[in-house]
């Protein structure tokens, strides 16, 4: 208790009295805004609150359908282990609807009031803790605007429960509540027959641009391109005026293709147009798009499939089965079309867009895709000369408001005798009754948009698909299950069915991935494991598109013992870089989706993720070469480390953690590359293994340095350092020289690093670099590039690091970088263990889960109390005399820093987070007995550690859960 009263004492006095004042803790008081450019929202703190507290309150007037289904995962997280709330609202000036109520309904665990007090418009959320609250009051509602985007002030509170403002706070919530009514179904129906909404901008649900109508052409010339077709459309026009005859445009699901395309038609004006598309079902949406954009007579649009034979149309549409016929091509003279459009042009391995593609001479030919990543070896770079006209994928859509927003939920899979399902689950476990009832608990719960469900659930296989779809309907649900076996009018008819609300869901195997256009759909449900990021995508951009009736989507995915469920944070966020701290960040941080969008796990599922990600090879060598192949086919040319860093593909990190140094993959690749010597491979592996992290930046500057001059005097290199604002200290520099001239290292890595000092400096103060090396970089070209490539490489992933410190906060570390960026002498990682003191430094390494098979001896029981304080135990068999737990004990007195590394558990690898400085509460050192092999009991000493900074929420749950 007295603990909590001296850090809320801290807290005020930074918050209230000096802002410098040091150890003010995570009680701080705290604004609360939106910004997207710092990845800053108000609904970050209020999860953070939720997911620790006790119980919580809110009071707020204004609740949307979008605000709650933020919440709605973490609500059930916290109904599974009986923690409760209490929602007050109201009905003022008729903002919340009658769906908002229904939605609250389904929160087991909050209570809801309803006050009918005039003029209600409180926004406070209170967090009950075990012996303080937090309060958050300011301008935000419960809607997903004020939570994520809006322009919002807010400020966060910590106060004891004994403080007056709180208790203030408490008593004005429990006089109004006392005086509410509860909100029953009752009350709700009888609200339906009387609610007429207000006009508020927040209850007006984004409709279709009035624009995008059929218009003559002086009406149509009034349609203009959004700023991202703008952007793409300027770059078209660019690849035109180089005489460039092909381009490619790379655009997500759902971001305007067709109108992008009908655009630059546009300003093209060709005398004649061909637009391929593969389904005779978009030919027609295509067509009227067109006319929308163009204007013109009638008769200028024409189509060219089954028994419609257009063909004098200026602006012809056909399907690829039709047009790629014989005769129906030698119908049309090669140069007829000036210019020609292919949708979902990934399809153009197949023979039949081969045989029209080769055909016809257009001056310009454009494909249009938004997944040009093919498993099936085909080149989509290659047959457009490398051309990308424009490239925006999911995320930059998302945050450009050109899709739909969605509100994705990885839940909790169908568990059968105590096991999640997994991959060899049979055709009994995947639809039965037991399953049906789960799954429709969880699509209840976490709802839709809109007052109807138009769902679109992907089973794993067609046996399940027709199975589930009859145990729905027995259940009262309208569906029907679409599969390969079922004909194109069937596909059409369900579809329609589906739009004019005939049927609740269309159940389907594959089929709907792509190339398939309906937009009133508004709830996802994937059942089955997600097999590729691609088809994850692909799926999930079937309810992107934008909707009169829909403020978002709802996905619902899933989640089993499914081994490629890593795959999940990779599809979301774009990152292909096959580093798994990167997907774990993914998993722990989702505030790389920008908007009201938002992604949920609920606990169980996460683990299930966190688990995948430790168990999976994301860097095996066949992977590496896969995506090198994917990124020369995207070039057009032999890529190179940077390239896979700007090209956003996989980390170099990874490539060199398997080949050493990339000459070795080029070489495993059978490129046409020049031989290197042993030397100048060792040499290439040094820095490439040791410097290419970009870790610390001083070794790449004199690298930088003496690859240009060869030698370099220590006065040049101090003020190369200078310049970019580096500190010179003596220490940093000597650490950097003996990196350079390998004595840092140990013998096996001197010998597999040749020996030889790479750069040396002598009693002249000059660096030199060695001869070998100078005179390799100035007779072989190929090795020169390698070299500065690492350098390159280097500088940019320098970038995520902070140069002022020695170490970044977050950024994991193994021992080895621990000895070099506190400046050792020699890497002592064989030696370091749990804790160790060198060189007024004592880094302290935690593995926070063990493993099972660890010895007891060994398994020591450090906890993080909270995010500031660490309860640390030393190695076993030491007392509080003994010299290592000594040189701890006096850490200030000998000026010593503390720094805290932890990993969650060995499944992570040898890389440990850096959680920053701490310091040693004297009183709290305790000579004890832990046991030991075979039941001894061992002396040990236990202490807690108090950190600078308290760690950040999303690390500090990732270590503690599971």
């Amino acid at each position: 208790m007295q603990e909590i009263v001296q850090k809320l004492e801290a807290s005020l006095h930074r918050g209230f009295i000096n802002q410098q004042y040091q150890n003010a803790g995570s009680y701080t008081p705290k604004l609360l805004i939106n910004n997207a450019t710092n990845n800053e929202t108000v609904l970050s703190t209020l999860l953070e609150e939720l997911e620790n507290c006790e119980s919580f309150i809110f009071s707020v007037a204004f609740i949307t359908e979008s605000g709650l289904a933020m919440l709605k995962a973490h609500l059930l997280d916290l109904h599974h282990k009986g923690i409760t709330g209490r929602i007050l609202t109201s009905t003022f000036l008729k903002f919340n609807n009658p769906k908002v109520f229904k939605e609250l309904m389904k929160l087991d665990n909050v209570e809801v009031r309803l006050t009918d007090r005039q003029g209600f418009h409180s926004k406070g959320y209170i967090f009950n803790h075990s012996s303080y609250h937090s309060l958050i009051v300011g301008s935000s509602n419960l809607t997903s605007q004020a939570l994520k985007v809006n322009y919002e002030w807010n400020i966060k509170l910590t106060s004891h429960e004994n403080g007056e403002l709180v208790n203030h706070f408490y008593n004005q919530f429990e006089e109004v509540w006392d005086n509410a009514i509860p909100l029953t179904k009752e009350w709700i129906e009888e609200y339906e027959k009387s609610y007429v909404p207000e006009d508020h901008p927040v209850n007006q649900v984004r409709e279709i641009p009035s624009q995008y109508q059929y218009n003559a052409v002086e009406e149509a010339l009034k349609i203009v391109p959004n700023k991202m077709q703008q952007a793409a459309l300027e770059q078209i026009s660019k690849l035109r005026q180089s005489e460039e005859k092909r381009g490619l445009v790379v655009s997500a699901t759902g971001t305007g293709k067709t109108y992008l395309s009908a655009f630059d038609v546009r300003n093209a004006a060709p005398k004649k147009m061909l637009f391929i598309v593969h389904r005779e079902q978009i030919l027609q949406k295509a067509k009227s798009d067109f006319q929308r954009v163009l204007g013109g007579l009638d008769e200028d649009f024409g189509i060219l499939s089954g028994s419609d034979k257009q063909t004098n149309a200026r602006y012809l549409f056909a399907t690829i089965q039709t047009i790629s016929k014989e005769e129906n091509l030698k119908h049309f003279d090669p140069d007829e079309f000036n210019y020609i459009l292919i949708d979902e042009v990934h399809k153009a391995g197949a023979q039949s867009y081969h045989r029209v593609i080769d055909y016809f001479d257009p001056e310009f030919l454009m494909g249009m895709t938004a997944t040009p990543e093919r498993t099936d070896g085909f080149n989509i770079y290659e047959l457009f000369d490398y051309n990308i006209a424009y490239e925006i994928r999911l995320q930059e859509a998302l945050e450009e408001d050109m899709l739909c927003p969605f509100h994705y939920f990885g839940v909790t899979d169908y568990e059968y005798d105590g096991k999640l399902m997994d991959e060899t689950a049979n055709l009994s476990r995947l639809a039965n009754e037991d399953r049906v009832q789960h799954v429709m608990e969880k699509v209840e719960y976490y709802g839709h948009s809109g007052e109807e469900v138009k769902g679109l659930i992907f089973c794993s296989r067609k046996e399940e698909a027709k199975e589930l779809s009859s145990l729905l309907n027995d259940k009262g649900y309208r569906t029907v299950a679409l599969t390969g076996d079922n004909d194109q009018q069937a596909r059409m008819e369900a579809v329609s069915q589906l739009e004019n609300g005939l049927l609740d869901y269309i159940l389907t195997v594959d089929i709907f991935n792509e190339g398939v256009d309906i937009p009133c759909i508004n709830q996802v449900v994937m059942l089955r494991q997600t097999q590729s990021s691609i088809i994850f995508v692909q799926q999930l951009g079937r309810g992107l598109r934008k909707f009169d009736s829909k403020e978002f989507v709802t996905v619902i995915d899933f989640i089993g013992n499914y081994k490629n469920n890593y795959l999940i944070p990779i599809a979301l966020s774009g990152d292909y870089s096959q580093n798994k701290d990167n997907v774990r960040r993914r998993m722990r941080d989702t505030s790389y989706l920008k908007g009201i969008s938002t992604i949920n796990f609920e606990e169980v599922a996460k683990q299930e993720i966190f688990k995948a990600i430790d168990d999976t090879n994301l860097t095996e060598k066949k992977i590496i070469k896969d995506y090198y192949t994917r990124l020369k086919n995207k070039l057009g040319r032999t890529p190179f480390l940077y390239d896979f860093l700007q090209y956003h593909s996989i980390d170099p990190e990874v490539i060199i953690g398997q080949f050493q140094h990339y000459h070795k993959l080029l070489t495993n690749m059978k490129e046409d590359v020049s031989l290197l010597t042993d030397y100048e491979q060792k040499v290439l592996t040094m820095i490439s293994f040791e410097l290419m992290n970009g870790k610390r930046i001083h070794e790449l500057v004199l690298l930088q340095l003496v690859l240009e001059n060869k030698e370099v005097s220590y006065a040049q290199y101090i003020n190369s350092l200078k310049a970019v604002n580096k500190n010179t200290d003596e220490q940093t520099i000597e650490s950097v020289r003996r990196m350079f001239d390998l004595s840092f290292f140990t013998k096996t890595d001197q010998k597999n690093y040749g020996h030889e000092p790479i750069i040396s400096m002598n009693d002249d103060n000059v660096f030199r670099l060695n001869k070998s090396v100078w005179d390799s970089l100035q007779t072989n070209e190929y090795y020169k590039k390698l070299v500065q490539d690492v350098l390159k490489t280097g500088y940019e992933k320098n970038k995520h690091y902070d140069n002022h410190r020695a170490l970044s906060l977050y950024q994991k570390y193994s021992r080895k970088d621990v000895c070099r960026l506190l400046n050792w002498d020699k890497d002592e990682k064989g030696t370091m263990f749990g804790y160790t003191t060198r060189h007024n430094t004592s880094p302290v390494f935690v593995t926070y889960k063990k493993d099972d098979s660890v010895q007891s001896s060994v398994n020591y029981e450090d906890e993080l109390l909270d995010p500031e304080t660490l309860l640390w135990y030393s190695k076993s068999k030491r007392k509080i005399t003994s010299p290592d737990v000594q040189k701890l004990i006096k850490s200030e007195e000998y000026g010593n820093d503390i720094h805290i590394f932890i990993k969650k558990s060995d499944g992570e690898g040898t890389d440990f987070y850096y959680l920053g400085t701490a310091s040693l509460l004297q009183e709290t050192i305790e000579q004890t007995t832990m046991e030991g092999d075979g039941g001894s009991q061992l002396p040990v000493v236990t202490m807690l550690l108090t950190l600078e900074q308290p760690i950040e929420h999303n690390l500090y749950m990732y270590l503690q859960k599971g």
